[in-house]
């Protein structure tokens, strides 16, 4: 009989950003209960050191993480992917930030836009090709990071 590994355990700030995504959550007191369901145990203070931490505001009575326009862009990684894909990949809780980024420049020659957890899909439109979409995404990201 084969042993299995566990699967390895998902950070804290990623069971929160993703029970916020998933959740309405109208308060602390139910994402501490949402996290205790998750195995994770902590204290109000630390929870709201946190959700500041990780730029996440109640709006329209419940949490969301705003990331504010000026706020530094993480790292990434860029692989276009022919004929009309571009790949950005960065760090656990970034792929929102950059599709944020992304979707407020509308940037030209971008059909849409998809968000992952680390992972932001850019769907290059039918009249433009990888590299001018290439270039605009550069211009208002930074230069990537060499993969």
């Amino acid at each position: 009989m084969r042993e299995q590994t566990p699967a390895p355990r998902m950070s804290l700030d990623q069971a929160i950003l993703r029970l916020i995504a998933q959740h309405s959550v109208p308060d602390q007191a139910t994402l501490l209960r949402l996290l205790d369901q998750e195995g994770f145990q902590l204290t109000q203070g630390t929870l709201s050191r946190r959700l500041a931490k990780l730029s996440v505001q109640k709006r329209d009575g419940h949490y969301m993480r705003v990331i504010p326009r000026d706020h530094p862009l993480p790292p990434y990684t860029l692989t276009e992917a022919p004929p009309n894909l571009i790949v950005l990949q960065t760090g656990p809780g970034f792929g929102m930030a950059l599709a944020v980024r992304v979707d407020r420049s509308q940037v030209p020659g971008v059909a849409g836009t998809l968000a992952g957890e680390d992972t932001l899909f850019v769907a290059i439109a039918a009249d433009s090709t990888l590299a001018q979409v290439r270039a605009a995404l550069e211009a208002i990201l930074g230069p990537p990071q060499k993969a």
